[in-house]
């Protein structure tokens, strides 16, 4: 395999992993946040048990997310270095403030929120999580402002062979930065949702192995994270929805790719319900149509049709010389149903487990059938996740930074194709690892339930505080 593949893929390895755990904690924060509240507002001690147990989970998926993240970063360097040097202009900025404004604020009040139960107010401590929840928003904002340079680049001038920046606010203005934020902050939000309903499925499924505590909190839990998957699932499709209609007009290759379009087509437009097409000889083998839908999807109208990627192609050899600008189609294809027809699943789901868990007729929580669909929606989140960013990425190439910057020139120049498969071995074995380790400590965390949490509470008694005047007198 040659030095540009091997890149690739590390790079897809580790973003993909890193991405697994960015969503989660962002999502399981916000439930985390909205527990508590709930908690201080109704006086529930079975919300602040809530909160804790599931405050639990929030922080192995934090501590992963941090070292894939260290991860990631190191690869750049290493893999990248062409790459970093050419936007490290643009990057330098808006990574400066994800670490020192966003991560900071996040980690700070995360060791605030863990060991202060005892000595500040519940309205204060609630606030804590909640700042949490806003500093891992706002981490995610800073890196997204850098990835939407990537894909749409402005506020820069290309000078000394590099993207240097002259205009701050053009890159927060840049559209792509708040189509991919929306949609992003969303999709973790229905992730959390989700997350937190799969779980609490599974665990009652063994309901007969669990305390009348532990059943009501897997229960309450179960509906909140309902509640939280629907509203991520509306936004998920109403954001997505703008994205998509940006990307015909920004990006009309990905979003030819997304819908296997070789050829223009007519007007009005169908939409391509399944298909695969031949790379190699850049034609479609066999589709399913639907009259109208793709003029529905682009434009909002029964009418208006979609450039092919055979005339886009001509375009872009027009303008930036003879390559291939064809992205990998049946790739993307597949990658955006995958990631739709999940986003549908999960609304699915969540309306009806909400509609089934209802106070007047729960009975959800009394058909296994029901338990297992919701238990394994759990997994869902993840793949759609990375299906989207499969499309967000493999859709710019040969681009690293679209128009300027191509793949081939952005790799460094001292790697060589047996150090990059030696690390990539290191970093899937490392991944792997975690990934285990991880499993392993929730499903176990999951297993001790809130019982053992409140056990844990009766049996420790509050840290003395050395500067405490009464510590020294006895």
């Amino acid at each position: 395999m040659d030095i540009v593949t091997l890149a690739r893929f590390q790079f897809a390895m580790t973003t993909i992993f890193h991405y697994f755990f960015v969503p989660f904690s962002i999502g399981v924060a916000l439930v985390v946040a909205i527990m508590e509240t709930m908690y201080v507002i109704k006086k529930d001690e079975n919300y602040k048990k809530m909160t804790k147990f599931w405050g639990n989970i929030f922080l192995l998926s934090f501590a992963v997310g941090v070292v894939t993240g260290i991860i990631q970063e190191f690869q750049f360097g290493m893999n990248w270095s062409a790459y970093s040097r050419f936007v490290g202009d643009i990057f330098g900025a808006p990574l400066a403030v994800e670490a020192l404004l966003a991560f900071f604020l996040e980690s700070t009040f995360l060791g605030l929120w863990m060991f202060t139960w005892q000595r500040v107010g519940p309205k204060l401590h609630v606030s804590f999580m909640w700042l949490v929840t806003l500093g891992s928003i706002l981490s995610a904002f800073w890196i997204l402002v850098a990835n939407s340079f990537m894909q749409h680049p402005t506020g820069y001038t290309y000078r000394n062979g590099r993207a240097e920046m002259n205009d701050f606010g053009a890159l927060l203005k840049n559209p792509q930065v708040w189509y991919e934020f929306s949609h992003v902050i969303m999709a973790a939000i229905l992730m959390g949702g989700i997350l937190i309903a799969g779980m609490s499925a599974f665990r009652l499924l063994k309901k007969h192995t669990l305390s009348e505590l532990s059943t009501s909190i897997f229960k309450k839990s179960l509906r909140v994270g309902l509640g939280i998957a629907l509203f991520g699932s509306l936004g998920v499709l109403v954001t997505g929805d703008m994205q998509m209609q940006a990307l015909v007009e920004d990006q009309p290759m990905k979003f030819a790719a997304t819908e296997g379009l070789y050829e223009d087509s007519d007007d009005p437009a169908s939409w391509t319900a399944v298909a695969w097409m031949d790379e190699a000889e850049h034609e479609r083998v066999f589709g399913i149509h639907v009259p109208y839908v793709l003029s529905i999807l682009s434009y909002h109208s029964l009418s208006g049709g979609v450039e092919g990627m055979e005339s886009l192609n001509e375009s872009l050899t027009a303008e930036y010389g003879d390559d291939n600008y064809f992205p990998p189609v049946n790739a993307m294809f597949w990658s955006f149903r995958i990631m739709v027809g999940f986003g549908m699943l999960t609304l699915l789901v969540s309306m009806v487990g909400l509609f089934f868990t209802r106070q007047k007729s729960p009975s959800l929580y009394k058909k296994p059938w029901m338990l297992w669909t919701v238990g394994l929606m759990t997994f869902a989140p993840f793949i759609a996740n990375t299906c989207g960013w499969l499309v967000t990425e493999l859709g710019r190439y040969p681009w690293t930074v679209y128009g300027m910057f191509k793949m081939e020139d952005s790799v460094s120049p001292n790697v060589t194709p047996a150090s990059l498969l030696f690390s990539n071995i290191v970093y899937f074995l490392l991944f792997g690892g975690l990934a285990v380790v991880m499993f392993y400590l929730v499903v176990r965390e999951l297993r001790k339930g809130p019982d053992q949490q409140e056990e844990q509470e009766k049996e420790e008694e509050p840290a003395t505080d050395p500067f405490d005047g009464g510590t020294f007198n006895e």
